[in-house]
């Protein structure tokens, strides 16, 4: 992989990160604000229901965070792009599409139709 490609995957991630870290710290701040109290039990149920779902939400967001973390080790250690199963390198397409995949498109096939066989 050409080092401007490497390049431009870091500048993606690293943007993405920084994304990732603020909405976080806005989760965080709307935590610490008061609840309303609100009489109505729907209305309660609501608001609770529309808290759990947005920390549903970041706590995927808090997974990619990790992934993309990892993967700027990757880049810094010139592992990115290689397959972790057969070491080839991962197609530009593949890594455009998801730029924290550790696997190419044939190992990940591969892997997925193993998991849907046992029932994973």
């Amino acid at each position: 992989m050409e080092q401007k490609d490497i390049a431009h995957f870091k500048k993606i991630l690293t943007n993405q990160l920084k994304e990732l870290l603020i909405h976080a710290g806005d989760t965080v701040s709307g935590m610490t604000t008061p609840k309303e109290n609100l009489p109505d039990p729907a209305d309660r149920a609501t608001i609770e229901t529309d808290r759990n779902f947005m920390l549903l939400i970041r706590d995927r967001e808090r997974l990619l965070a990790v992934k993309i973390s990892k993967t700027l080790l990757r880049i810094e250690n010139d592992t990115f792009g290689i397959c972790d199963k057969c070491e080839e390198e991962i197609s530009l397409k593949r890594l455009e599409a998801r730029p924290v995949t550790t696997q190419c498109i044939d190992c990940k096939t591969k892997e997925e139709a193993y998991e849907k066989a046992l029932g994973v």
